[in-house]
């Protein structure tokens, strides 16, 4: 499954009404950490098809990182039957960011 763009517009019916757990990445294209992460959210989504990715560009979708605080890129946040589920900030290996998924 490809890695779907989340945004202020589809979030609730992309996250919230989800069948599947979800995986978002908040993160930017000038960070450097956010550039070491993507390949391997991007990873997750093709090798997992039980797990929805999507991404956040935090800085055109200001509102969304805000109403989750996020204040450091990149973030990863779980979901799971529309509630969030976890958090983790900085570059994880994948193993780790599937962990964050599965607890």
């Amino acid at each position: 499954m490809s890695v779907v763009t989340i945004t202020s517009e589809n979030f609730e019916v992309e996250v919230l009404q989800s069948d599947k757990p979800v995986l978002i990445d908040f993160w930017a294209a000038w960070c450097g950490p956010c550039r070491m992460v993507s390949p391997i959210v991007d990873e997750l989504a093709e090798e997992h098809p039980e797990i929805k990715v999507g991404k956040v560009d935090v800085d055109a979708q200001g509102a969304l990182a805000a109403q989750f605080n996020v204040m450091s890129i990149p973030t990863l946040i779980a979901f799971k039957n529309g509630k969030k589920t976890n958090q983790t900030l900085g570059v994880h290996s994948k193993e780790e960011i599937l962990a964050l998924i599965g607890d």
